[in-house]
C-alpha cells in the first residue's frame, strides 16, 4: 500500500514539474525577448541623445516605485531570500502576485538602463510558478521545495540556453541539498525547457563570439585573474549591503529612488556600457580590441578597469533606489570586462599573446562563481555563453572553484554591517547574505 502511494506521489510530482517547466520556460523567454528588444531599441535612441542616459534610471524607477505602491498594495520585492523564507518555513508561501510584480519590474529595470539584469526577476517569477502550482495540483506539502526548484530550474535554462545550468542552480544555490524528488522535479522541468531550445531557440548570448584554443602557459595568469575576480564578487556583495543599507535610511521615497537613479544615469552618461544588463557591451568591446586598427592605449586599458570597478557599484545603486534585479548580469560584466583588462595588459607589457575573449570569459565565471557561490553552475552557465565556450571546460572548471573559495577566504575575514550591527556573513539572519562566504 505504502509503495503504491509513493509511486501516485511520484506521478504527480513529475506531471506537475512538467506543467510548472512549460509555464516557467514561457515566461522567462518571453522575458528575455521582450527585455532584450526593448532595451536595445531604447538604447540606440540614447546613443544619439546622451543626455537620456541620466533621465531613463528615474524614468524606470520610478515608474517600479508607483507600481509598487498602487498596484501591488506596498508590497517589496526581496530578491531570492523570498525563496529560502518559503523553503525554510512551511506555512510561509510565494504568493501569486510575485509573478506579475518581478516580471514587470525587472522588465523596467532593464530597459530603462537600471544596471542589472532580469536573471533574479526570472528567478522570483518563476520559483512562485512552482509554488501557486503545488497548491493547485494538489501535490503533498512535502513536495514544495521540489516543485519550487522546478520553476527556477526551467527559468535558468531558458534564459541561458542550458538545461544543465538550471539543473545544478536549482541544486546549488535554491535547495542547496539533493534527493530523490528534487532531482525528479528539475530533470522534469528542463526537459521541457530542453525541448523548448530545441524547436524554438537555442542560441548563445554571445551567439557572434567563438573562444579560441587555450593553452596551458595561460593558466597561471588565468588563477590570478580568477582569484581577482573572486575579490570583486566580494567587492560587489559589500556594495549592494552597504548601499541598500544607506537607502533604506532614507525615509523620503523620492530622494531615494531619484538620488539613487541620478547617480546610475551620471555613470551611464561616463560609460555607455553599464547600461541595462550590459550584455552588448561585450562583443563591441571585444571587436574594437580585434580589430585591425586597434592600438593600445592606456585611457583605453583604464575604461575596461573603471567598467568592471563600476559595474557592481552601478549595480547596487539600482538595487538601493528600488530597481528589481541581482547578481547574475553584474557579476558575468563585471569579471569579463576585468579579465580583458588584464589580458591586454599582459599582451602589451608582458608580450604574450592571450585570448582577450578566453579572459574575459574565465573572468565572467569565475566572478559568478564567487558572487553565487556555485561553482559547477559558473561552469556549464559560463561555457554555454558562446557557441564553442566548452573548448574551455578544464580551465573554467579550476578558475570557477579559485573564484569561489578566494571569495569565501577573504569573507572568513571581513566584517559586514547588518542592521548596525557588525557581523560576520555566517551570522546573518539574512539568506541573502549567504551567497557569499
Amino acid at each position: 500500500m505504502r509503495k503504491e502511494v509513493l509511486r501516485v506521489n511520484y506521478i504527480k510530482l513529475a506531471l506537475a514539474s512538467l506543467l510548472v517547466g512549460l509555464v516557467s520556460t514561457l515566461l522567462a523567454d518571453s522575458l528575455k525577448r521582450i527585455t532584450g528588444y526593448y532595451e536595445d531599441a531604447i538604447f540606440k535612441k540614447a546613443e544619439h541623445f546622451s543626455l537620456l542616459f541620466i533621465i531613463l534610471p528615474s524614468i524606470g524607477i520610478t515608474m517600479i516605485y508607483f507600481l509598487r505602491k498602487y498596484a501591488f498594495k506596498n508590497k517589496q520585492n526581496k530578491g531570492i531570500k523570498e525563496i529560502y523564507h518559503t523553503i525554510e518555513e512551511r506555512r510561509n508561501e510565494l504568493p501569486a502576485y510575485k509573478m506579475p510584480s518581478h516580471y514587470i519590474n525587472g522588465f523596467l529595470t532593464v530597459i530603462f538602463g537600471g544596471s542589472t539584469g532580469v536573471e533574479v526577476s526570472t528567478v522570483v517569477a518563476t520559483a512562485t510558478v512552482g509554488a501557486v502550482a503545488r497548491k493547485r495540483t494538489g501535490v503533498a506539502k512535502a513536495h514544495k521545495t521540489e516543485l519550487i526548484c522546478a520553476g527556477v530550474a526551467a527559468g535558468i535554462a531558458t534564459l541561458f540556453c542550458s538545461p544543465l545550468a538550471g539543473l545544478l542552480f536549482s541544486v546549488e544555490v535554491i535547495a542547496r541539498k539533493v534527493s530523490k524528488t528534487i532531482l525528479l522535479s528539475c530533470l522534469c522541468s528542463v526537459f521541457v525547457s530542453w525541448l523548448f531550445m530545441f524547436f524554438i531557440e537555442n542560441e548563445t548570448i554571445f551567439k557572434e563570439l567563438s573562444a579560441a584554443q587555450w593553452h596551458i602557459g595561460a593558466l597561471p595568469m588565468l588563477i590570478v585573474v580568477s582569484a581577482l575576480a573572486g575579490l570583486l564578487a566580494v567587492y560587489f556583495t559589500k556594495s549592494v549591503i552597504f548601499i541598500k543599507e544607506k537607502f533604506g535610511a532614507i525615509n523620503n521615497n523620492f530622494l531615494r529612488v531619484n538620488i539613487g537613479a541620478l547617480a546610475v544615469g551620471i555613470a551611464l552618461l561616463a560609460f555607455p556600457q553599464l547600461y541595462g544588463d550590459s550584455y552588448h557591451a561585450v562583443p563591441g568591446l571585444l571587436h574594437r580590441i580585434d580589430s585591425q586598427t586597434f592600438k593600445f592605449t592606456l585611457p583605453f586599458a583604464l575604461t575596461l578597469l573603471c567598467i568592471s570597478l563600476l559595474k557592481p557599484l552601478v549595480a547596487s545603486l539600482t538595487l538601493g533606489a528600488g530597481g528589481d534585479g541581482g547578481v547574475f548580469a553584474p557579476s558575468i560584466i563585471g569579471g569579463a570586462v576585468f579579465g580583458m583588462f588584464v589580458a591586454i595588459i599582459c599582451n602589451q607589457y608582458l608580450h604574450t599573446q592571450y585570448s582577450v575573449l578566453n579572459f574575459a570569459l574565465i573572468g565572467g565565471g569565475a566572478m559568478l562563481s564567487a558572487a553565487i557561490h556555485a561553482p559547477l553552475t559558473s561552469l556549464f552557465l559560463t561555457c554555454n555563453l558562446v557557441p564553442n565556450g566548452f573548448e574551455l571546460f578544464f580551465p573554467m572548471l579550476i578558475c570557477c572553484f579559485i573564484g569561489k573559495y578566494s571569495a569565501k577566504l577573504v569573507c572568513s575575514y571581513t566584517v559586514y554591517s547588518y542592521k548596525g550591527k557588525k557581523i560576520k556573513p555566517k551570522e546573518s539572519p539574512d539568506p541573502e547574505m549567504h551567497l557569499i562566504g
